[in-house]
């Protein structure tokens, strides 16, 4: 599924885009592609908002058209940026480390080296949301229950199986896209929905707007195993009140996200999107509240991809020194 922002906003916006970017000095350049695709995951996820978001303002600031494409998530981001399918994407670092090193579930044996990190976007926690007549409201009580964990390729769909396995549940997944998972919860036809995405998560305050919900995450224990059996996992805490029926903060565990490109995208253009993105931080904060981490600090999160080269010229301007092993090789 694409859309183009431009096409949506019409000749006005356009000009609009042009005369911002001539004011910035941030003018298309001779080899700059004429438009780029930005790839998100499913609808009812924080990928597919916070992408059509960041797309929007790199058009408007940077005169490229710029369009975002609906996937299966990280996983096959990874594939499909790394192939050049896509010019960009975003993927969690769980899924971007297993792609790196040649264990993408989509390509196994490939190590998909021709990805370069941008910038940093925001952690996804992970939870679990059931409606509140079904008594699920733990962990141990998806035992036996048919769960919905998100698209195949994507964070929750890779990652939340594995999680409810280290901790010995046994549960039928149900694959599918954030929004319709969402629908299946409220019609009966699944008995959980379990995910991860910048918080709040719209599928399920979508659900919790229509139906009283039990939103739950995992117990300290299971939060330990799981942390012993996930390096790329940190721990995590929810505010109280990210959602109406949770009013107090919620422990669980996360991973960092990652903005990502092709290594074939111009060092200037890749240079111009890190300051669109990072020096608009309140821009960012009106697509979603999320990009509340969305700040330079937070480069050292990536810890095996090589950076694109305008990524590490723009952090190196900043001042932060980029670890020699994640200069990428067109760089030396």
């Amino acid at each position: 599924m694409k859309f183009s922002w431009l096409t949506k906003l019409g000749t006005a916006s356009a000009a609009l885009a042009m005369a911002g970017a001539m004011a910035t000095g941030a003018v298309a350049q001779d080899d700059w592609p004429d438009s780029v695709t930005v790839g998100t995951a499913s609808q009812g996820g924080t990928y597919f908002i916070y992408g059509a978001g960041w797309a929007d303002l790199v058009q408007e600031e940077l005169d490229i058209q710029t369009s975002t494409e609906a996937t299966g998530g990280p996983v096959q981001n990874m594939a499909l940026v790394n192939a050049g399918d896509l010019e960009f994407g975003m993927t969690t670092m769980g899924p971007g480390y297993d792609a790196w090193i040649g264990e993408n579930e989509i390509a196994p044996g490939v190590e998909m080296r021709d990805v370069r990190a941008l910038f940093p976007m925001y952690q996804t926690p992970f939870q679990i949301i059931a409606l509140a007549d079904s008594d699920i409201d733990s962990v141990e009580d998806l035992n036996g229950k048919t769960v919905g964990v998100g698209p195949r390729g994507g964070t929750p769909g890779t990652y939340f199986p594995r999680f409810l396995e280290q901790l010995g549940v046994d549960f039928e997944p149900q694959y599918g896209g954030a929004s319709d998972l969402g629908s299946q919860l409220q019609d009966g036809l699944i008995d959980a929905f379990a995910f991860g995405a910048g918080v709040p998560i719209a599928a399920f305050s979508e659900v919790a707007a229509q139906r009283d919900v039990n939103i739950f995450a995992f117990n300290d224990e299971e939060i330990q195993t799981l942390l012993d059996e996930n390096p790329s996992l940190a721990p995590f805490t929810i505010p109280g009140d990210t959602y109406d029926a949770v009013p107090d903060d919620q422990d669980t565990v996360a991973m960092w996200n990652f903005a990502i490109a092709n290594k074939s995208i111009p060092e200037s253009l890749g240079y111009e999107i890190m300051k669109t993105v990072l020096d608009n931080n309140d821009r960012m904060m009106e697509v979603h509240k999320a990009a509340a981490e969305t700040l330079p600090e937070h480069y050292d999160k990536n810890s095996f991809m090589f950076f694109h080269p305008g990524a590490v010229k723009y952090f190196q301007e900043k001042g932060y020194e980029i670890d020699e092993d994640l200069i990428p090789p067109e760089m030396k």
